[in-house]
């Protein structure tokens, strides 16, 4: 159940292409989180894109936007779902759906910053109620963490 926070330039992504993003960082979310294909699972993975206007994204402090499309992702999820390997696959899967997601007329070099910020188990609030690691294993359905979702006998 990620909330994931992305920041674009402006104008980057236009129509299809925003439309195109979204829906790779969801997909690559629920890949990597092990979240199974089912409408209320999916529906857990938070997306929220954010446009950097003109001049307001600099790069050692020049606007490198004509040269570099940087974007950035800040991915919040609960402690406990990832492994060494699953975050480098994230960082990975992310990158891969900046990519996939730019327009076939942008020509700049794109340059991802990928943050995962992994929430402490019962610092998350959810809807006015703090959720621990076994509450997201039941919503989300992670599939490796489903022994932490079933109810004790």
């Amino acid at each position: 159940m990620p909330n994931i926070l992305v920041k674009i330039p402006q104008g980057a992504f236009p129509g299809e292409s925003r439309a195109t993003l979204v829906r790779k960082i969801n997909e690559a979310a629920a890949a990597v989180e092990q979240m199974p294909d089912e409408p209320r699972a999916l529906f857990m993975c938070w997306v929220l894109v954010d446009e950097v206007m003109a001049g307001g994204w600099t790069c050692g402090g020049a606007d490198a936007t004509a040269q570099y499309l940087p974007c950035m992702a800040r991915v919040l999820l609960p402690a406990g779902v990832l492994d060494d390997a699953s975050r480098s696959l994230y960082a990975a899967r992310m990158h891969a759906a900046f990519a996939e997601a730019m327009p076939a007329n942008d020509r700049r070099r794109l340059m991802t910053s990928v943050v995962l910020d992994e929430v402490p188990d019962g610092a998350w609030g959810v809807s006015g109620e703090i959720w621990t690691l076994p509450d997201f294993a039941r919503s989300a359905g992670y599939a490796h963490l489903q022994h932490l979702a079933r109810s004790p006998a």
